[in-house]
């Protein structure tokens, strides 16, 4: 049987060739070829018959057949017949020549075909072959063409034949006249010589070893001359090519004598060819050809032609190179290998030719010269050996060059050198020392990269260039080793090299270590004989400076460090141990942040800790003054870097701490003051650091240095000859005296405290007032300069800072305390006091606190002025624009910051209820500034000062704060204040006030009061409220105010609030009403004898606002009637016109006042509310058909007016008594106006409201009735469970006929988790809507009562059995939804009461099976709801109870697997997997049949279009692993089905299949018979996914077991899949016919 179904297979598959699809095309020709692996002869057989019998069949899928037979033949050319290949090779042939003209795809792959066979049996191909190449007759293209694949593939069969193929083809190519004809030709005697060539170098493995060169010489020279003499001068440039390519090769087989004598015309005759090409790489790889067989034979008239070979092959190495032309980089490989014969049979002409050239200014010449005398350099060595010093000479103009390609290529010329010994000879430093130059290029002024089609390369591809040849050099040339160390160290330290420090240093760590390993004399510098080093002094300053800035340059200081801890014994023998230490933790340091995360100064500070750390083991004075000199020397190398001068500045005054030797230390300190740029203020900044760290040892010589600089010559000469020219002159004394001071400044800051005490005023003081040119005894000097002015500021804070940090400050009297502060005030007040541009306030400030806290105390004159002065030099600046750069607004930050600490500091010297009302007076009058910016600083700074004395409150007694009434009446009115942020620091205000008095009543400071407390919450509520909200949260503080206040401060508050009435901020003025209002209202039993003043302040203040007295009395009016007659009130104001108007609502609202009244009122509503229908049925047009529904006015005005009663805030006690009846009539409400319309008399009036400016509340029926329920959880407490619903967007739902049913779940679940005493009243108000006439109320009911069984609360609150009995008393309701959701609700025990499932199992599953089993819902749902439930209950219910349904679920929800729906798909097959689960040692044998009857479902719905669906499958298969009882497909399923991972399918299911076949190879007939069934699915996917595991499970099955599946069936469905629309199910078809061999 097997051959007939094979041949039915393969004809199946061809006539599936002719798809119009190329991917289902080329999957066909994949399975032909699958078969072919089978059975290759019947395969090949059946192409060949197929082939014949189709003579009409397009060419197009005649290709594809014959690409598919030559796979077949090259897999198993070894297992043909002679027959067969016979047969092959004839069909080949045939269609190969079938038609005349050129069809190239076609004839290509029948030549293929025939190539294939050649391989195995040459002979037959041969005779076929060479019957269509017969003598006399030009033969078709692609015999020739046949012939010269032949003879690439087949070398040693194909050689044999040349002979008689040669003297057949000599007359053909005299009658070719096509030139597509001769290209053939060419390339046929291209290939034979190459062939002919690796047969003669391989003579010992050929059949015939006797086979000669000049076998072929006379035929090959017969054709060279028509290619040569004819062919070549032809027009066309693809047939020039195809001689030229031809010609190399042949050349190799010409008789010697015949080459010598073509060669003065052959090489003019290619290198004409140059000129006539674009892509000259055939050309260049002839024409080295040609060379290298012309030096094989010792050519002597090969030097006659050297010019002009020289001259053509350097102009084709100066074309510039496209990267993206493959052919072009080609090119230049073959030009280089033609200079390579050259350079090896005449180097001398070679040289004599390229070296004039790199004197050439083209720079196209010089880069192509150098690229050659790099490559001469690196593949002719031996003849270059004794041209070394020529070349060398030879680079003397390109090292001048600028051009970054010339750059880059004497960089690479001088890497060859390296390596072969060049850079040994004179003249090699040059060279070195242009490579580190290149390296210290800086990367900040390259240009961009270019793109790939720029001639030009980047900078930092030189610069990259030379870094990684230094370093591989370094590294890797073991003979260059002598010649970099220790030279590479002349150029650490000149400043033009900085640039190259990092590879420096890694390329002399490595030589450094390399010597090392050979010794320590090899390792040690030899100073006497290499005078050009630098010192080890000059290396350590050097290397320490650049590590400053550590990742600047690619990493220098780390580079830097390793250096110098390798360089250990060469800078002091003392230091390698210390260094082993230290080095690595600075190295460590830098590893463990980067550029953005290393703080700078911690930093320096490690790398000074370290130098001090250096300087203390080598313990040599003469030593540290030689490095302390070299410092010295290298700081004008650092005048472009200002860090790292500054830093150096360090070091030196670091050094210099160390020096034992005081004339060494003031010569220096001497010669920085003389030579420092003083103009710099980077500059001054580290001369004194340098003078500060000095002091740390040498304090008295530092000050005496100093002193004597002011009275030296240098400075009186200085300001002698600044004299004439006089502005200048002032500028430049000005900068020195600038140093000069703060070097005091900084001395005082470092030197030790126990000595700075007596010096500071004496010495240090004295001297910076000198230099200032100020007499301290009040005369008042001004100075230009804010330099010299900041420098005294930071000087005099550092001196303060100085003291106070001393162990003796509280002892110490300050005299000239009260002159600094006076000479700051100066600073301050001559700054311009509406803008801030620079730091002296500042900084002023910040001494003048520092100050304050010495003693002895200032004056409270002094101290008034103080205060004043500063804050008006602050409060008054104008606020930058928007947009305006960081900087300035850092620099007003600073200053606030300033300013803040000063007064804290004046408050801490008086810290009484007295001293803090003196601070609050300075800033009353910018609280009640007109000007915003100006309110929130200083109620910025109030707060700040507020907490401060809170946080260091001290009571000693109980005494009373006596000023809290007038602190809290000036602060509370701006809690409403225009500036969100003014408001926020009133409340802060508010807050410290309240806790002072609590502290003052005797409370810790500790302690937290609840009702204080609560402003921080409002506080955060008052960035960006809107009025309502304001003037809502400003009643909410008064109330707080009002319960903390104690009595004897209520008449002083309201004194001082009456004031704030007249406030030109409108806001305050209200937010001041409104606190009066609360405190009569809460505390006004306390003030009768104060009413008649209350009253009269308050009538004055008040008349402004007649609207808001007019709407108080009418609210109270309408109060007082309501307590009477509250029926009549409701009723009357029920009968307005509808939409209620503002004064209505207000109204309304004004019933709320009183908790008795506000009840009468809420039931009269509810009850008006339901004794009408909800709404009428109408017909909205009287051709409708559809009927409309029309809400009813009075329950329409009922939910209005309940809302706007609900909406007060005093509403509260009557809702929580009401609670369940208006929760249930609300929600019951909302249910049935789903949908509803308003009346047609009020629908005009709507969509005019809609349209005015100021529309009222929207009517809309079911929205009002949302906002009503929503404000009766609101005013009973529930705010959470209004604001979960609103997070989860239920409260829309709601209102969505769509969505209801979900928003009633979203409510029940917030009312579960926030709202649990509630439920109880509001289950039995719901319970007895059940019976409701309007199903939706019904479903509503029903909706939430489910959820609450989704939630714990029915446990905690004993209500699981009357839930679950009303629950299942619905089950047979008419309406689909309530059964539905009663299933729903029945599965929601799981959640809610997981452990009470168990003891109503049978109820439970009886409901969801009868939910299965539901047949009057035609779309199901009801039967979703129970798989769904099923799903939720199965693992908890006991397992005797679920043995004797398990196998009907499993049946019952089977059909559902192929559902159209998505949900009911998803749902099943995830039910599917739970029963699978609970099966699990129990009942595996009884439920394994429905396993294996879901596996297949279960593959193919792998491939569902929907994700739900896919998952599901995922989680199904997963868990019927184990019901296998088969571990390793177990283990398949969880490896490759994990949720979130994604999912090949193909390598899936062939891990499954060839498990399944292994261990159930039984179940082949019925796996795939169930796989026919989806052969049909509507899906596509799953359609396509079924033959692909039909295929796998073919291919895995065993042969023994075909007689399970009818293969005529399967055959005759993948068949009819081969004509399905889809490409991707027709592909898979196909691939599935090629497995089907398997059991043919």
């Amino acid at each position: 049987m097997a051959e007939p179904y094979v041949k039915k297979l393969s004809t199946v598959l061809l006539e599936a060739i002719t798809d119009k699809d190329p991917l289902v095309q080329e999957q066909v020709c994949g399975a032909l070829c699958a078969l072919g692996e089978a059975q290759p002869a019947e395969v090949l057989r059946a192409c060949e018959e197929y082939l014949w019998q189709h003579e009409k069949l397009a060419h197009p899928y005649r290709t594809m057949i014959l690409r598919a037979m030559e796979t077949v033949v090259s897999s198993h050319i070894s297992d043909l017949d002679k027959d067969m290949a016979r047969a092959v090779i004839f069909l080949a042939s045939s269609e190969m020549t079938r038609v005349k003209d050129l069809v190239c795809d076609w004839q290509q792959a029948a030549s293929n075909v025939l190539v294939a066979v050649g391989k195995q049996f040459i002979g037959l191909v041969m005779e076929e072959v060479l019957s269509k190449f017969q003598p006399g007759a030009l033969p078709h293209y692609f015999v020739v063409q046949t012939l010269a694949n032949l003879a690439a593939s087949n070398v040693f069969g194909m050689v044999p034949f040349l002979t008689s193929i040669l003297s057949t083809m000599l007359p053909m190519l005299g009658m070719a006249k096509n030139d597509t004809m001769r290209v053939a030709f060419c390339c046929a005697l291209q290939h034979f010589s190459e062939s002919t060539l690796e047969y003669l170098a391989n003579l010992d493995q050929a059949p015939d070893p006797t086979v000669r060169k000049d076998t072929f010489a006379t035929d090959i020279f017969s054709a060279y001359d028509i290619l040569f003499n004819h062919w070549l001068q032809s027009r066309e440039a693809k047939l020039r090519l195809a001689v030229v390519e031809a010609l190399g090769p042949m050349s190799h087989l010409l008789p010697s004598e015949k080459l010598e004598e073509q060669l003065p015309k052959l090489l003019p005759g290619v290198l004409a060819l140059y000129r006539k090409h674009a892509e000259t790489f055939h050309v260049s790889k002839s024409l080295g050809q040609i060379l290298e067989a012309a030096v094989s034979v010792g050519s002597r008239t090969l030097e006659a032609q050297l010019d002009a070979l020289l001259a053509a092959l350097h102009a084709q190495i100066c074309v510039p190179v496209e990267s993206s032309s493959p052919l072009v980089v080609s090119n230049r490989k073959e030009v280089l290998r033609c200079f390579t014969v050259l350079a090896c049979c005449s180097p001398d002409r070679l040289l004599a030719f390229l070296l004039p050239k790199l004197d050439a200014n083209n720079e196209r010449t010089r880069v192509g010269t150098l690229q050659v005398v790099r490559h001469v350099i690196n593949s002719a060595a031996s003849q270059m050996e004794v041209k070394k010093p020529f070349i060398l000479s030879s680079m003397r103009l390109p090292l001048l060059d600028t051009n970054s390609k010339v750059k880059r290529a004497v960089v690479q010329v001088i890497s060859a050198m390296a390596h072969h010994g060049y850079l040994e000879q004179p003249g090699g430093e040059a060279m070195v020392a242009y490579i580190v130059q290149q390296c210290a290029l800086p990367p900040e002024a390259e240009p961009q990269k270019p793109g790939p089609d720029s001639e030009d390369p980047a900078t930092d591809s030189v610069r990259d260039v030379s870094i990684s040849t230094l370093y591989l050099v370094s590294t890797t040339v073991d003979r260059m080793s002598h010649v970099l160390w220790p030279h590479l160290l002349e150029f650490l330290t000149p400043v033009r090299f900085t640039g190259a420090l990092t590879p420096l240093c890694r390329s002399l760590v490595h030589l450094a270590q390399k010597r090392e390993e050979v010794g320590a004399d090899a390792f040690l510098i030899q100073y006497d004989s290499n005078v050009t080093l630098p010192s080890p002094y000059a290396i350590t300053t050097r290397l320490l400076t650049v590590s400053s800035n550590p990742y600047l340059g690619d990493g220098r200081g780390a580079a830097s460090l390793r250096l110098l801890s390798v360089l250990h014994r060469n800078i002091h023998p003392q230091l390698g141990q210390r260094w082993a230490t230290t080095v690595p933790l600075l190295l460590e340091h830098l590893d463990e942040h980067t550029e953005e995360t290393l703080s700078q100064k911690e930093w320096e500070e490690r790398l000074l800790a370290f130098l001090r750390d250096t300087l203390a083991v080598v313990s040599d004075n003469t030593w540290i003054c030689q490095l302390s000199l070299e410092m010295c020397r290298q700081l004008p190398c650092y005048n472009g870097t200002p860090q790292e001068k500054n830093f150096l500045y360090k070091c030196i005054g670091t050094t210099l701490g160390a020096a034992s030797s005081k004339e060494v230390v003031r010569k220096h300190l001497q010669e920085l003051l003389e030579t420092a740029r003083h103009q710099e203020e980077a500059e001054r900044e580290g001369l004194a650091c340098c003078f500060g760290i000095c002091a740390t040892s040498h304090l008295d010589d530092v000050l005496a240095q100093l002193e004597d600089f002011m009275r030296s010559d240098v400075f009186r000469r200085s300001t002698g000859i600044f004299n004439i020219f006089k502005d200048r002159s002032e500028n430049e004394v000005e900068k020195v005296k600038s140093t000069l001071i703060l070097c005091y400044g900084h001395v005082a800051a470092r030197a030790p405290r126990e000595l700075v005490l007596a010096k500071v005023e004496s010495d240090i003081l004295r001297n910076i007032f000198q230099y200032f040119s100020t007499k301290v005894l009040g005369i008042k000097v001004e100075t230009k300069d804010p330099a010299l002015k900041l420098c005294l500021i930071q000087s005099v804070c550092m001196a303060s800072q100085a003291i106070c940090s001393s162990a003796q400050a509280g002892s110490f009297h300050f005299s000239r305390k009260a002159e600094l502060v006076a000479q700051m005030m100066e600073f301050i007040k001559a700054e311009p006091p509406d803008s801030l541009r620079t730091p002296i306030r500042k900084k002023a400030m910040l001494a003048c606190t520092y100050l304050v806290s010495l003693e002895p105390a200032l004056e409270e004159r002094v101290q008034a002025d103080l205060i004043r002065g500063c804050l008006h030099s602050v409060m008054a600046v104008l606020p930058e624009p928007e947009g305006e750069e960081d900087r300035q607004e850092s620099l007003y930050l600073d200053t606030m910051h300033a300013l803040e600490d000063l007064l804290t500091s004046l408050l801490r010297r008086n810290m009484t209820p007295q001293g803090l009302q003196i601070m609050v007076e300075h800033l009353s009058p910018w609280i009640r500034s007109p000007r915003g910016h100006e309110r929130v600083r200083a109620l910025g700074l109030s707060a700040c000062l507020l907490q401060h004395f809170l946080e260091h409150l001290h009571v000693s007694a109980l005494v009373p704060f006596h000023n809290l009434g007038l602190l809290i009446g000036l602060f509370s009115p701006r809690c409403a204040d225009l500036w969100p942020a003014t408001r926020q620091e009133a409340v802060s205000c508010v807050h410290a006030l309240l806790y002072l008095q609590l502290g003052y009543e005797g409370f810790s400071r500790d302690y937290r009061d609840d009702v204080a407390e609560q402003l921080l919450a409002l506080r955060e509520g008052l960035v960006h409220p809107d009025p309502a909200v304001l003037f809502h949260t400003c009643h909410s503080i008064a109330q707080i105010i009002a319960k903390r206040l104690p009595p004897e401060q209520l008449i002083s508050l309201l004194l001082t609030l009456f004031e704030s009435l007249g406030d030109p901020d409108k806001n305050c003025s209200r937010a001041a009403t409104i606190t009066v209002n609360c405190l009569l209202r809460e505390r006004g039993s306390m003030l009768q004898e104060k009413v008649p003043e209350i009253v009269s302040v308050l009538r004055s203040k008040l008349q402004e606002t007649r609207e808001e007295h007019v709407l108080q009395a009418a609210q109270h009016s309408v109060y007082l009637l309501a307590s009477q007659h509250c029926a009549a009130v409701v009723s009357s104001l029920l009968g307005g016109p509808l939409p209620f108007d503002s004064h209505t609502c207000t109204l309304w609202r004004a019933l709320a006042l009183e908790p008795s009244l506000t009840t009468q009122v809420l039931g009269l509503l509810l009850e008006k509310m339901s004794r009408d229908v909800p709404f009428k049925e109408t017909r909205a047009f009287l051709l409708s058909s559809s009927p409309g529904r029309e809400a009813t006015l009075l329950p329409l005005a009922a939910t209005c007016a309940l809302h706007e009663v609900l909406s007060a805030l005093e509403s509260g006690p009557a809702v929580l008594e009401l609670y369940p009846q208006l929760f249930a009539a609300l929600l019951l409400r909302v249910s049935c106006t789903l949908g509803v319309l308003l009346p047609r008399s009020l629908q005009a009036k709507e969509r005019r409201s809609v349209g005015s400016a100021v529309a009222p509340r929207s009517l809309e029926p079911c929205s009002c009735a949302v906002d009503a329920l929503q404000a009766m959880l609101l005013r009973g407490g529930n705010e959470d469970v209004v604001r979960r619903v609103e997070l989860e967007g239920g409260w829309q739902l709601l209102r969505t006929s769509a969505g209801h049913e979900e928003g009633v779940t979203r409510l029940a679940s917030a009312m579960a988790k926030c709202a649990g005493p509630r439920l109880p009243l509001v289950m039995k108000a719901l319970v007895c809507t059940q019976s409701s006439v309007y199903e939706i109320q019904r479903v509503t009911s029903t909706a939430f009562l489910a959820e609450l069984l989704n939630s714990n609360v029915v446990n905690d609150l004993m209500l699981l059995e009357s839930l679950l009995d009303n629950l299942a008393a619905r089950q047979k309701d008419t309406s689909a939804s309530v059964r539905r959701l009663v299933l729903r609700g029945l599965a929601n025990i799981a959640s809610s009461s997981p452990e009470k499932v168990q003891a109503h199992g049978p109820q439970l599953l009886t409901a969801m099976i009868g939910g299965l089993d539901d047949r009057d819902d035609p779309h199901s749902l009801v039967a979703l709801e129970a798989m769904v439930g099923l799903a939720r209950l199965l693992e908890l219910v006991k397992r005797q109870d679920l043995r004797s349904v398990l196998l009907h679920v499993a049946i019952r929800i089977r059909p559902f697997f192929d559902s159209e729906k998505t949900e009911l798909r998803s749902a099943s097959i995830r039910l599917f997997g739970h029963l699978n689960q609970v099966c699990h040692g129990g009942c595996e044998d009884v439920f394994l049949e429905q396993v294996v009857a879901g596996l297949v479902p279960l593959l193919l719905h792998l491939q569902d279009p929907q994700a739900p669906v896919t998952n599901a499958c995922r989680f199904a298969l997963r868990l019927c692993g184990p019901n296998l009882q088969h571990e390793e497909l177990a283990a398949v399923f969880q490896k490759h089905l994990q949720e979130g991972r994604g999912l090949h399918f193909g390598e899936f299911l062939n891990a499954t299949c060839k498990l399944l076949m292994y261990h159930f190879p039984e179940l082949l007939g019925r796996l795939a018979a169930t796989s026919l069934f989806y052969f049909k699915s509507s899906w596509e996917d799953v359609r396509a996914a079924a033959p692909m595991l039909m295929g796998f499970l073919v291919l895995h099955a065993e042969p023994e077991h075909q007689p399970q599946v009818d293969l005529e069936q399967i055959t005759a469905a993948l068949q009819l899949l081969l004509k399905d629309p889809a490409p991707l199910v027709r592909a898979k078809a196909a691939e599935t016919l090629g497995r089907l061999v398997k059991f043919a």
